[in-house]
């Protein structure tokens, strides 16, 4: 698990009515975990104990998060586990192919563990789903998620860029300032030149990113972060309430209001995101395929208007 603080941690604060959900018990939840199971695939869903699991599972949609279950950092926001990390699996390319052939899943999105050992961070794994998905499910639209890849960047972003998934998500998690306690092993604007790379690879990919709200960042911090998306041309932008996992991870500093995250969302519009999801709810993957599609939809309508 990881090791952050081990002095007492303050108390809890008691989520509001708004972030509550009901636990989940469909029948569809259950078939989707017994098939994540059968197929040895960990999930995002889990590991990092999301709050929207009950309702994704039981439309069968799931995260899957390949390269284990073990993440190399220990990031004070995330709930999966920190240590050194086993072997890859060879079979795991065709086991998500089947899991999502098997879901019937119009749009997939595909996260990883940071894998800082491994020479190419993980890339050549990320390569090699998305190629089986494109051999298994041909019409399955496949939105990735992946790690900064300290020091391997420029290559890992090229060999997974060329794969040609549609969209290439890289969240900035919170603002620069809040780094060196909630993200200590990444760089802010080394991130931001990943998702720049990308669109610099290939325009026609569609770039995403996402922070946390609660963590104790300020309203105007909040604006440069989405100023500084724009400049690095990302078209989808994802705010949510950041839930405190264990006692031993960073203490929620606020509960944001539903009512500011519509604001914080108005003001991305503004600023020329071609899609934006902000609510308390709000995760990367949660909804993702129908934002795809909207998003999608959105630069067509841009793209005719220009025409």
């Amino acid at each position: 698990m990881n090791d952050l603080a081990t002095a007492p941690q303050p108390e809890r604060r008691r989520k509001p009515e708004w972030i509550r959900v009901r636990a989940p018990n469909s029948k569809e939840f259950g078939e989707t975990r017994d098939l994540m199971r059968r197929l040895n695939l960990n999930t995002v869903c889990e590991e990092a104990a999301c709050p929207n699991i009950g309702e994704c599972w039981k439309n069968k949609h799931a995260t899957v998060m390949i390269l284990g279950d073990t993440c190399t950092r220990a990031c004070a926001f995330c709930n999966v586990k920190t240590g050194m990390p086993g072997k890859v699996d060879p079979e795991e390319p065709e086991h998500v192919a089947e899991a999502a052939a098997k879901l019937g899943l119009e749009h997939i999105v595909i996260t990883s563990v940071d894998r800082d050992d491994l020479p190419d961070g993980g890339a050549g794994q990320f390569v090699q789903v998305i190629e089986a998905l494109r051999r298994t499910t041909p019409e399955t639209t496949i939105e990735i998620l992946t790690p900064d890849f300290r020091g391997k960047m420029q290559a890992a972003v090229e060999a997974i860029v060329a794969a040609g998934p549609d969209v290439y998500n890289h969240n900035l998690e919170t603002v620069p300032r809040l780094y060196p306690t909630i993200r200590p092993g990444a760089r802010y604007y080394a991130s931001l030149r990943l998702l720049e790379q990308v669109k610099g690879h290939d325009p026609a990919i569609f770039t995403k990113s996402g922070i946390m709200l609660g963590l104790g960042e300020e309203r105007l911090e909040v604006h440069q972060v989405m100023d500084d998306m724009r400049c690095a041309d990302v078209d989808f932008l994802t705010m949510g309430q950041y839930l405190q996992p264990t006692p031993r991870h960073a203490s929620v500093a606020e509960f944001v209001t539903p009512q500011a995250f519509n604001a914080y969302g108005a003001i991305a519009r503004a600023k020329g995101f071609l899609q934006v999801a902000s609510s308390p709810l709000t995760r990367s993957s949660y909804h993702a395929g129908d934002d795809f599609r909207e998003m999608r939809a959105a630069r067509e309508a841009q793209l005719a208007r220009s025409a």
